[in-house]
């Protein structure tokens, strides 16, 4: 099941938990999408600088890569508030524009493969040039990036 998703810059774990009930909302500076599944994004968008290819690794593969934690325990109301890994946060924020083109590229294609017409309309480019940007705030302030979902 897709949800929608809020990638967002917060200074630490607590203040990330604290979005559990309402979402970040305007405290915390974030980018949103729909119709995606949050630890599979942060689970693809991690291999792909780990393991830089344009081409999407098969499913089994993507299913057996280290997946994104939890900061709050999940519950059974759909609300998920998972921390992206420290790597990744680095490798996106220091990520070049070709970097995210092709990344996006290759998430495109898995999402259409997946997904088909029920597929994210939002630009996902744009989506990873905004967590890149959040990316970089993080690294620079020393704070993390999350993303929660409904």
């Amino acid at each position: 099941m897709a949800h929608d998703i809020v990638f967002f810059l917060a200074p630490d774990d607590e203040a990330a938990s604290s979005t559990r009930l309402l979402g970040p909302g305007a405290a915390f500076e974030s980018v949103t999408c729909r119709f995606i599944e949050p630890d599979s994004a942060i689970a693809e968008w991690d291999m792909f600088f780990e393991e830089p290819s344009a081409e999407a690794p098969p499913l089994e593969q993507l299913l057996g890569w280290a997946w994104p934690e939890w900061v709050t325990a999940p519950l059974n109301d759909g609300v998920e508030v998972f921390a992206l890994p420290e790597r990744l946060t680095r490798a996106l924020a220091n990520a070049s524009s070709a970097d995210l083109e092709e990344l996006a590229g290759r998430w495109t294609t898995r999402l259409r493969s997946e997904d088909g017409d029920d597929m994210t309309d939002d630009d996902l480019l744009a989506v990873l040039r905004g967590v890149a940007r959040l990316a970089a705030s993080a690294v620079n302030t020393g704070g993390g990036l999350y993303s929660w979902s409904f």
